[in-house]
C-alpha cells in the first residue's frame, strides 16, 4: 500500500507544478487593458477629426477652409502616430504575456512529463509482482483489494493527467502560434508609425510651401486654383492624344468574368465618391468628354492602401516631379495573373518598388492628395492588361518627361465589374 501511495505523491507533485509567473502575468493583462483603453479614447479623437475634415470637404473652397483642412489633417495623423504608439505597446505587452504563459506551460509540462513517467515505472513495477506477493506483503485477501483499489483509482488519475498534459501541450502549440503572429503585428506596426511620421513630416512640409505661395491672400489661393486646374486640362489633353493612337483591339476572352468579385476592395471601409465612366463631374466638362476612368473612394491622407489581388509591380511613379497638381501624383500599378492591371494614385506614400511581387490585401500604400485632386481619396483603376503600359513621354504642357500608365480608352475597364 505504500507504494501505490508514493506513486500517487510523486505523480501528483510531479503534475502540476509551480504557477510561477501568476501574478506577473495578471499584470501584464491589466496594462493591455490600459492600453487598449488609451487606444479606444484616440481612436475616438480620429474619428472626430475625420468628421471635421469631412464636413469642410462639403464647404465652398476658400483660404481659410484649406488650411484649416492642412491643420485637421496634420493633427489626426500626429494623433494616428500616438494610436499606432499605443498599439505597439500593447502588442509587446501581448508579446510579453504569452511568452511568460508559455513558460509556465513548458514548466508544467516538464513537472508533468517527469511524474508521468516516474510514476508509470512504479506502476509497471507492481503490475510484476504476483498475487502470492501482494498477499504476502499485504497479510491477506483484504489487503490486496485495497491495494488492486488503489492502484485502479491511481490508473484513472494517471488517464486524467495524461490528458491534461496533452492539453498543455496543445494550448502550448496555440500560444506559440500566438505568439508568431503577434510578433508579425509587431514589425507591422513599427513600420506603420515608421511610414505615418513620413507622411505627417511630408504634410508639414505641404502646408510650408501652400502658406508661403498663397501669402495667406484669398486672391492667390483662388489663381493657384485656376492655374492648377489649367494645367490638369491641358496635361488631359495631352494624353488623350497620345492614348488614342495606341492600338488596341479588348478580347474579351482573356479577362475574369464580370461579376466574379476577383478583385478585392483596396480600402477596410468603403465609400464611393465617385464611380466609372458618364459621372455627373465628367458631364461638367470633366476629362475631356470621355469620362471618369476609375472609381474614387473617400480616404483620409494617410488610409492604408491595399492592393486588390496577388500579383507583381510593374511601375511606381509621381507625375508631381513633371507636372506638379495636374495628374495622378503618387501611383503604384500592378499586374495580376487573370487578364487584369490595377492601379491606385493621389498617394501620400508608396511602400513597394517596381518589379515587387505582393500578396492579395498587402499595404502597398498610404492614401493622400497628390497629383490633381480636389481633396484626399483613393482613385482606383482596372486596366485590360493587355492594354496598359507604363511609359515615358515627352510633355509639351510641362516641358519635361513624365512616366505613368497609358492605355488606350478601350482598354480601360469599370472596376465594379471586378470588386
Amino acid at each position: 500500500m505504500k507504494r501505490i501511495i508514493v506513486i500517487t505523491a510523486i505523480f501528483i507533485f510531479g503534475i502540476l507544478g509551480a504557477r510561477i509567473a501568476g501574478a506577473d502575468i495578471a499584470d501584464l493583462q491589466t496594462k493591455i487593458g490600459e492600453r487598449n483603453a488609451q487606444i479606444a479614447a484616440l481612436e475616438k479623437e480620429i474619428a472626430a477629426y475625420q468628421g471635421e475634415l469631412d464636413k469642410l470637404g462639403g464647404e465652398a473652397s476658400t483660404l481659410k477652409n484649406a488650411i484649416a483642412e492642412l491643420d485637421l489633417t496634420r493633427r489626426k495623423l500626429l494623433t494616428e502616430i500616438k494610436a499606432t504608439e499605443s498599439k505597439i505597446s500593447a502588442a509587446t505587452l501581448s508579446i510579453d504575456s504569452l511568452t511568460e504563459n508559455i513558460l509556465v506551460q513548458e514548466n508544467r509540462i516538464g513537472r508533468g512529463n517527469a511524474g508521468l513517467e516516474k510514476a508509470l515505472r512504479l506502476l509497471a513495477e507492481v503490475h510484476r509482482e504476483n498475487p502470492v506477493e501482494i498477499f504476502l506483503n499485504e497479510n491477506g485477501f483484504s489487503g490486496a483489494w485495497r491495494e488492486a483499489d488503489a492502484l485502479r483509482a491511481v490508473e484513472a488519475r494517471l488517464t486524467e493527467r495524461i490528458r491534461s498534459v496533452k492539453e498543455l501541450k496543445a494550448g502550448l502549440e496555440q500560444d506559440r502560434t500566438a505568439l508568431d503572429a503577434k510578433r508579425r503585428e509587431l514589425t507591422g506596426l513599427k513600420n506603420e508609425r515608421a511610414d505615418r511620421k513620413r507622411i505627417a513630416d511630408g504634410e508639414r512640409a505641404t502646408q510650408q510651401a501652400f502658406l508661403t505661395s498663397t501669402k495667406n491672400k484669398e486672391t492667390n489661393y483662388k489663381k493657384l486654383l485656376q492655374d492648377r486646374l489649367a494645367l490638369r486640362e491641358a496635361f488631359e489633353n495631352e494624353l488623350l492624344e497620345y492614348e488614342s493612337q495606341l492600338k488596341f483591339e479588348l478580347d474579351p476572352s482573356r479577362l475574369p468574368q464580370t461579376g466574379s468579385g476577383v478583385l478585392r476592395w483596396p480600402l477596410d471601409t468603403i465609400k464611393i465618391t465617385q464611380y466609372f465612366g458618364a459621372t455627373a463631374f465628367a458631364k461638367s466638362g470633366a476629362y475631356n468628354g470621355q469620362g471618369h476612368n476609375g472609381v474614387d473612394f473617400r480616404a483620409g491622407i494617410g488610409t492604408p492602401v491595399k492592393t486588390a489581388l496577388s500579383g507583381i509591380v510593374k511601375g511606381v511613379g509621381d507625375t508631381d516631379r513633371t507636372c506638379s497638381g495636374a495628374s495622378y501624383g503618387k501611383w503604384v500599378l500592378v499586374e495580376h495573373g487573370n487578364g487584369l492591371t490595377t492601379l491606385y494614385a493621389h498617394l501620400s506614400l508608396i511602400r513597394v518598388a517596381e518589379g515587387q511581387g505582393v500578396s492579395t490585401g498587402e499595404v502597398i500604400a498610404y492614401s493622400g492628395a497628390t497629383g490633381y485632386a480636389t481633396g484626399p481619396h483613393l482613385h482606383f483603376t482596372v486596366f485590360a492588361t493587355q492594354g496598359v503600359e507604363v511609359a515615358t513621354r515627352p510633355s509639351r504642357v510641362c516641358v519635361k518627361n513624365y512616366i505613368l500608365p497609358v492605355a488606350n480608352p478601350g482598354a480601360y475597364l469599370n472596376p465594379l465589374s471586378y470588386l
